[in-house]
């Protein structure tokens, strides 16, 4: 085996603060290259919204929060007790009074009941789509549906879900059309507040590209200064992966108890909560893909290493690696076309990124192969028979190695001890203590009867 390059002179002060320093930078801006693909991918993008919001409908309880709210906006838009009383006979209308209050619970129920209904269900996500295209007219600074920059308000508007709710509990319409137009309308954000996400949501569809690449290039730097520690170096980069993709999940957990603290009252907080984590699904998907990465970054490393068991794994590879390329790169292809198939990973949803992942992985078995070269160049694929015809021939081994033993004759007994050995054994038992003087001559009455 050749001398391995680890043992290279070591790197001078200069160089290694480079390295550091770099993987330090690098760290920092893959945290702000994932939030800014988190908004990118989820908050700016409508698709991604529409599906969120229909995960939102149909969480339980953001249903029954919602349905609370929206009964409050029914109750306190509407004269539920007048509008009753017009429905009832004229001698028990002072009854319309309790009957309103009475039915404020079983109309929660049923607005929640409302909700999970497929109709229900597609209003509210119309709704909550028009208000996220007036937060991107907001944040583009744009105009349109209803939203100006200067002094336009982004709103989900559930008014129709109040006006169908109304229905529902039999008012009439005289008193449904006089329902507020703000009736069910939750004020977002306006634009007086978005100066700044203005002037950086450009900046986050460019950067959420470019940071990403200018982190993977500040990592290859890193690798290349490394001349002669690039194993190190490798592990260390494992490593930050690991550690960037845990810092964003505990800043996702910590924003999300911020958010539902400042922004829900007590009784929301529940709700705001589950909204938050819909919300920020795609960020955490992120953060533990990223520890993913590191983790097979790591375990990558660990294989390259000099110990007996990846030295011992490589002299078991060597022989396919070295002398069949082609079959190598063919299970590698068909590898990741299956991983593309699956697509479980966010990486693999848009083509810049699968090439970069295809890129780093083929790096990964090309520098594997080389590895295996260098340390096992004489490694061939063994010669003999195939591996069924192995196999039958372990089985028939082992089949006449069973017939030969049932075929011999089984060992003779040894003999039983005589009478005087037997009384000698109980003799010495007696002198060691073991056995009494009576316990002795009562053996030896049953030895010689």
């Amino acid at each position: 085996m050749s001398k391995t390059p680890e043992s290279a002179a070591p790197l001078s002060g200069r160089r290694r603060a480079a390295i550091w320093t770099l993987i330090v930078l690098a760290s920092l801006l893959g945290v702000l290259s994932i939030a800014a693909g988190w908004i990118n991918r989820q908050l700016i993008d409508n698709h991604e919204w529409n599906k969120a919001s229909a995960r939102i409908v149909r969480d339980p309880t953001v249903r029954e929060t919602l349905s609370i709210y929206l009964v409050n906006s029914l109750y306190d838009n509407v004269d539920v007790a007048a509008a009753l009383g017009q429905r009832l006979p004229p001698n028990v209308r002072p009854l319309a009074g309790p009957a309103a209050g009475a039915l404020r619970q079983p109309a929660t129920d049923s607005v929640s009941f409302l909700l999970a209904r497929p109709r229900a269900e597609q209003l509210f996500i119309d709704a909550s789509s028009r208000a996220h295209q007036g937060l991107i007219n907001v944040l583009e600074n744009k105009t349109g549906a209803g939203i100006s920059t200067g002094n336009g308000v982004v709103t989900l508007n559930l008014g129709g879900l109040v006006t169908q709710l109304g229905g529902d509990l039999g008012l009439p319409d005289s008193a449904l059309a006089k329902i507020h137009s703000n009736a069910g309308r939750i004020t977002l954000m306006r634009s007086s507040e978005l100066g700044l996400a203005q002037k950086g949501v450009q900046a986050i569809r460019v950067l959420s590209v470019w940071l990403l690449v200018l982190v993977l290039a500040m990592f290859a730097w890193a690798v290349y200064l490394a001349r002669g520690h690039r194993r190190e170096t490798l592990r260390t980069i494992g490593w930050a992966f690991v550690f960037v993709g845990f810092l964003v999940l505990v800043a996702r957990r910590v924003a999300g108890n911020y958010v539902t603290d400042s922004l829900a009252g007590p009784q929301f907080q529940d709700a705001a909560q589950h909204v938050w984590l819909t919300m920020s699904s795609i960020l955490g998907q992120i953060g533990r893909e990223t520890v993913f990465y590191g983790v097979v970054g790591l375990l990558g490393v660990a294989l390259m290493g000099p110990g007996a068991t990846a030295t011992s794994v490589r002299r078991r590879l060597a022989p396919v690696l070295n002398t069949r390329p082609g079959l190598v790169w063919g299970a590698f292809a068909f590898g990741f076309l299956l991983l593309l198939w699956w697509g479980g990973l966010l990486a693999l949803r848009t083509w810049w990124e699968t090439l970069i992942l295809l890129g780093i992985l083929a790096g990964g078995l090309e520098a594997l192969r080389r590895e295996t070269l260098r340390e096992f160049p004489d490694a061939e694929l063994g010669t003999g028979p195939p591996p069924h015809e192995r196999l039958a021939e372990w089985a028939r081994t082992r089949r006449e190695s069973r017939e030969q033993a049932a075929a011999q004759p089984a060992p003779a007994s040894a003999p039983p001890p005589s009478l005087s050995q037997e009384l000698a054994q109980l003799a010495k038992l007696r002198d060691a203590g073991v056995l009494s003087e009576e316990e002795f001559e009562r053996s030896k009455q049953v030895a010689l009867g």
